[in-house]
This record gives structure tokens, sequence and C-alpha cells, in this order.
């Protein structure tokens, strides 16, 4: 089993990702997209989607520095386990509220608003299940293991995950992993894999033209000509 989890299901769940992308893109490039809702009501989806939004960028810069950035890195720069225990904690329990709250609120939205209820799939359904599991999880194995300085999986999540891109995975460093750590990370394989199937695709749709887009030009008509502007050269009057 701890094969099977830790040496395994890493790889599968990159295949699906990889895999589910490549095949989306090629066979239903039309639905690649978040499948707005906007149309149907749109006070409530501001406040929601701006909170999930906020709040999953924050998680996953916290999961980005917790697992791939190593302990000798930030000892270097003089932050201490406390300091970044209390950081993490603290930090990463704000942004997780954060973000199950935008969850909850789009929920709510889809349960109460009869339009974008009908509009709610059952692949919908389960992106949100797995998600919110995901967030809430991850919030409380944090919780749980909130006294001192906590529990420190940098020393073993971390390490583990780095040695899955030497394709060597550490098998051992896992096994004395909390439980909740654990079931945490199954669920967010789970979810990696369920991203190119889901509305969660359109992550992968950063508008990287928009940075290299030309320069949009206006200009201003001069108020200090008034009345019919002075004719052209080229458009001068011609009599037939």
């Amino acid at each position: 089993m701890t094969t099977l989890l830790w040496g395994v299901l890493p790889y599968v769940t990159l295949a699906l990702l990889v895999a589910g992308l490549v095949w989306r893109y090629r066979y239903d490039k039309y639905g690649w997209t978040t499948r707005s809702s906007q149309i149907y009501e749109s006070t409530l989806l501001n406040v929601a989607s701006n909170a999930f939004h906020y709040g999953i960028l924050f998680v996953l810069a916290g999961h980005i520095v917790g697992l791939f950035i190593p302990m000798s890195w930030t000892d270097s720069l003089g932050i201490s386990e406390h300091t970044y225990h209390l950081f993490s904690l603290y930090g990463g329990t704000a942004a997780g509220v954060l973000t199950v709250g935008g969850i909850a609120l789009l929920i709510y939205r889809r349960r109460t608003k009869a339009p974008v209820f009908r509009a709610t799939t059952a692949n919908d359904k389960l992106m949100y299940l797995v998600l919110l599991a995901a967030i809430v999880l991850g919030m409380t194995a944090k919780l749980t293991h909130a006294s001192g300085d906590g529990y420190n999986y940098r020393e073993s999540i971390g390490p583990w995950a780095r040695s899955l891109f030497r394709l060597r995975p550490d098998l051992d460093l896992m096994r004395g992993v909390p439980v909740l750590y654990q079931i945490h990370a199954i669920i967010g394989m789970t979810l990696i894999a369920l991203i190119p199937y889901t509305r969660l695709v359109h992550m992968f749709s950063a508008p990287v033209q928009y940075l290299f887009r030309p320069y949009v030009v206006y200009r201003s008509r001069d108020t200090g000509q008034l009345g019919p502007r002075r004719e052209r050269r080229g458009w001068e009057r011609t009599d037939a």
C-alpha cells in the first residue's frame, strides 16, 4: 500500500493530468472554459469568485513554498522553524478560510438561484466536493498539529514530493506522516487528476498574449475648434 500510494499514485496523477490536458485541447477546445453563469446572477458571484480565487492563489503559493523550497534555503535567510510555523499556521489558515468561504458562497449561489442550479452538472458537484475536501482536510491537519512548532512536513512530505521529480520516490519519508496529512495528500492528488476534466481546466489558460498586446491609441477631439471640421486635401468638392 505504501508503494501504491506514494510511489505509483503520484505518477498516475501526473499521467491523467497531462493526458487530460492534451485530449481536452485537441478535442474539446470550445469546452475549455469556466462555463460562466454570470449572465444569470452577478452580484453574489463577484464576491464569491474573488474570495475563492484570491484564497486559492495564496493556498497554492503556500504549498509550493512548503513542498518545493528546502528548509536549508529558509534557514540561510534567517527564518527559524518556529517563525515559519507561525507564518504557515496563521497565513495558511486565513487563506483556507477565505477559500472555503468563497466555495461556500458559490455553492449557496448555485443552490438558491434556479437558472444557475439548472446549469450545474454532476461534474461540477464532484469538483466542488473534492476541492472542498482537500482544503478543509489541509486546514484540519494543520490545526490539529498546531501546538509548539507543529508538525514539520518540510522534513518528510516536502523531500518526498521533490524526490518524485528525480523519478526515485523516497517512500520511507511518508511512513511516519500523520494520517490527516496523508489523507490530505491523497485527496490533493485526486483533485490534480480531475483538473483537466472539470471547469478547473481554465487555470491553464493564462492570458499570456495579453502581456504582448499592441497599445490601444485613444485620440481626443480638439475642443478649440467647434463646428464642422475643415476639409482636408483629397476630399475637395468637385463640380459634376
